[in-house]
């Protein structure tokens, strides 16, 4: 059994990582921090996880074999790097190294980077691009949420050089991906029966969008992204347009598709559009791609659990290729519905 330890068990993400470690059949919860939780019981903070049998501690003990960061930005990489600089493997959740220009990430995260020499050994965590570098990577940079579903949407095209420069994405998130704070913004009666755009003059996940897409291409591709905040508290539905270089057929673009992903075994085209619920509480994510023939515009709407294939499910997807265990294990369960 591989012991693996979690830096911040007490948000969202550390706790999905937590359930998804304890059902795995290769992986031990030996150890885990939380930042105001220390000397509590798991359970005490969430009572779903008691099973897991966890105290929380202020540091993670010395028998993990493995380390899940679910800090946020800037604390994540200052207290990760410890473990990374010892040889131990590790999956940062933040966004502190998805992106490859340290100025890019100091000027949209207003933040100086704590460890930028590490940030050329990480490894960007979207196995549907990058698997084989993951498999012998020993730092993985877990893909944002509103990401994974804007490159996994677009990748197919930009990289059969299908598409003019501009993509625009326009996503809804529930609002769990804004973690577990206590702001104005985030309660019941703002939220309820409500939905607002933010980010609107350039949201954080933008560059890591763009970053990707052009890793593709030779061309260079412009990223439009705006997200919105809906009333519901998992998934992400994103519509994800660009305009066609030339004329296609919907039949041409969802072949075109089904052949790139051919392999991905959490990567679904379907036939029809997606809703959030298809997804909730699975790894998969939903694609539905389509032709706008009245103006030449390829559309592609796009599903997925924000707190699953959006961080935690992509975290131990990762780790499964770091530690060569079979890529679905511990995350193939079927989604919950409705």
């Amino acid at each position: 059994m591989l012991n693996v330890g979690i830096i911040n068990i007490t948000g969202y993400a550390g706790a999905e990582i937590a359930r998804l470690v304890y059902s795995h059949p290769e992986l031990n919860l030996a150890s885990a921090t939380g930042r105001s939780k220390a000397g509590l019981n798991l359970d005490e903070v969430f009572p779903h996880l008691e099973k897991t049998n966890i105290k929380i501690q202020e540091e993670l003990s010395d028998n993990v074999d493995f380390v899940f960061s679910a800090l946020p930005h800037a604390a994540s990489a200052e207290k990760l790097s410890q473990y990374v600089d010892s040889g131990i493997p590790a999956i940062d959740i933040s966004a502190d190294f998805r992106l490859k220009d340290i100025n890019t990430y100091e000027n949209w995260y207003d933040i100086k980077h704590p460890r930028p020499e590490l940030i050329e050994q990480a490894t960007y965590g979207l196995p549907e691009l990058h698997r084989e570098e993951i498999k012998t990577s020993k730092l993985v940079a877990n893909p944002g949420c509103f990401p994974t579903g804007g490159i996994l949407s677009m990748s197919p095209a930009v990289n059969n050089d299908l598409i003019e420069e501009l993509i625009i994405i326009d996503s809804k998130t529930g609002i769990s991906g804004a973690g577990r704070t206590a702001k104005e913004a985030f309660g019941f009666s703002e939220l309820n029966d409500n939905c607002a755009a933010y980010g609107t003059k350039g949201h954080r996940h933008q560059p890591e969008i763009a970053q990707e897409l052009n890793f593709l291409t030779d061309n260079k591709i412009k990223v439009l992204f705006t997200p919105h905040l809906v009333s519901m508290t998992r998934g992400i539905l994103g519509t994800n347009y660009a305009t066609l270089k030339k004329e296609m057929t919907e039949k041409d673009v969802v072949d075109l598709y089904k052949e790139f992903y051919k392999n991905e075994p959490f990567i679904k085209i379907v036939d029809a559009p997606p809703a959030t619920k298809h997804t909730w509480g699975s790894n998969f994510v939903y694609l539905y791609p389509y032709v706008r023939e009245d103006t030449n515009t390829l559309v592609v709407i796009s599903a997925l659990d924000n707190l699953v294939k959006g961080s935690a499910g992509a975290a131990i997807q990762n780790m499964n290729l770091m530690q060569g265990f079979e890529e679905t294990m511990g995350i193939g369960a079927l989604p919950i519905y409705p």
